[in-house]
């Protein structure tokens, strides 16, 4: 089982496809009247979205293929990370690794994980929030995208994985379990392996969590703080990161946070607003307008 994830020119091939679907649905909707149109419209909106995202993804692979500016320089700053996190006092991120790999059912597991749950939660989450919570839903795209551009930026230089560093003692145990998502090239073109600076699983991972706990009511949306959790021990056990990797994409993260939060405040739209309720929610009135 080679490959867990899309490729770029999946990504890219489903997102045009997505977005004319959206194009045709707008249109369709353009047509009709009532609740019919608004259906339409939202599932334009959906399509649309969803296209949005998967040019996202498709545009952090490439950018990893154009970072590759030399493996060696990679290695080193990598090795640099490792030394410098041991000087610091930060636990081995290979103790970690070794304390999993008398146990297959645990690796594998992790590296379904980490090739899965990455973009499926957060599609999942953006969904729920569009269907369900619209007027939040522009907030999380919008950190999404940010985020994940200075991430892209960043990325530019560089940087190996702790698995590349057999000599530090870490393991590559995607590709000894015939798991790994970096398979072979696609179009001459090899899935990103040179960016775990900074790591977006977990950027991503945090994003929704802090979604679910934001917007959602009810204590069981304290469950999602598992998911950062698991995702973290995941990135580390499987040797995809390093904690420095994830320390830099939550100081991105949190950077976005503050500047959402200074250029357009924290208010909880109420769910009576009509400039930002759900389509079928507003009264014809603002629909129509």
């Amino acid at each position: 089982m080679q490959n867990l994830t899309l490729t770029w020119q999946t990504s890219a091939a489903a997102s045009a496809a997505l977005y004319g679907a959206a194009f045709v649905a707008g249109r369709v909707a353009a047509g009709r009247a009532g609740r019919g149109q608004r259906r339409g419209r939202v599932a334009a909106d959906v399509l649309r979205e969803a296209g949005t995202l998967l040019a996202l993804f498709a545009l952090w692979q490439v950018v990893g293929h154009l970072s590759l500016m030399g493996t060696d320089n990679a290695l080193d700053r990598a090795a640099w990370i490792h030394r410098t996190e041991l000087d610091l006092g930060l636990p081995d991120e290979a103790s970690w690794q070794q304390a999993v790999v008398g146990h297959p059912w645990l690796v594998q597991a992790a590296n379904y994980y980490y090739a899965t749950m990455h973009f499926g939660v957060m599609l999942v989450v953006l969904l729920w929030l569009f269907l369900r919570h619209r007027e939040r839903y522009a907030w999380v795209r919008t950190t999404v995208v940010a985020t994940t551009a200075v991430c892209l930026l960043v990325q530019f230089i560089p940087v190996a994985p702790p698995r590349m560093l057999p000599g530090n003692g870490f393991v590559d145990l995607a590709a000894q379990y015939g798991q790994s998502v970096y398979g072979n090239a696609v179009a001459g073109v090899v899935a990103d392996q040179l960016s775990a600076m900074p790591s977006v699983h977990v950027a991503w991972c945090v994003i929704t969590a802090v979604a679910v706990i934001v917007v959602a009511r009810g204590p069981w949306r304290w469950l999602m703080v598992l998911h950062p959790l698991v995702t973290v021990w995941v990135v580390v056990v499987t040797a995809n990161h390093f904690w420095a990797d994830g320390v830099v994409a939550l100081a991105i993260l949190l950077t976005v946070y503050l500047l959402q939060a200074v250029l357009t405040g924290w208010r909880r739209p109420e769910p009576g607003d009509a400039a930002t309720a759900r389509p079928e929610e507003r009264e014809p009135s603002a629909v129509q307008s």
